[in-house]
């Protein structure tokens, strides 16, 4: 296995996550990532799914064979992703003290564009295994042929450093919902309520 990556502080040490296996897990199961890059001095992101590589501590992502991200990583290897689940939406007596649970993930690193075939076939097998485990290569679809890794084009984001936050609220917090889903308020009149201390 890959060197252990750097742990990035994080302001609120409260939600801060140095825990090196929940940080692994989220980035595991997550369903889709932001890569961030900047080209030509602007910013810019790719939303994607991807496949974290925890024996080579690297994500592996792939896009078309030419576009923004290409050329974005072309220009300035230098990048950034992150993964993101949002949790319960916690209700406030006053609208400022409204907030959200949410695990985070953020790595830092460089990209390559990966010109190996092996490791393009490896890579895409891996995002196949991720995405699709209930289908297996030879059975249910033809494999990835070399041929084919060279129709795209393949990232490996090597992971230098790595933060992660979060927050939970307790499971009782009154009128917690979920986004999408309706609730009952927690409170008839939020003028007889307790104020924030």
């Amino acid at each position: 296995m890959s060197e252990s990556p750097e742990v990035v502080p994080v302001r609120r040490k409260d939600r801060e996550v140095t825990d090196e296996a929940w940080i692994e897990a989220l980035l595991t199961r997550a369903a889709s990532g932001i890569l961030a890059a900047v080209r030509d001095g602007e910013p810019t992101i790719n939303m994607n799914t991807f496949v974290y590589d925890a024996e080579e501590r690297c994500i592996y992502l792939h896009t078309a064979k030419t576009g923004h991200t290409r050329d974005s990583v072309e220009a300035s290897p230098r990048v950034c992703f992150g993964v993101y689940e949002m949790g319960r939406l916690l209700p406030a007596v006053y609208a400022r003290n409204f907030s959200v649970e949410y695990s985070g993930v953020v790595v830092y690193g460089t990209a390559d564009i990966v010109t190996d075939e092996a490791e393009s076939i490896r890579a895409l097998g891996k995002l196949m295994r991720k995405y699709a485990p209930h289908l297996q290569p030879g059975t249910h679809y033809r494999p990835i042929q070399g041929h084919e890794s060279e129709q795209t084009t393949v990232y490996r984001i090597r992971i230098e450093r790595w933060a992660g936050k979060r927050k939970v609220a307790a499971a009782d917090h009154p009128g917690a919902f979920l986004f999408g889903e309706s609730a009952a308020p927690p409170w008839d009149d939020w003028t007889k309520q307790e104020p924030p201390k």
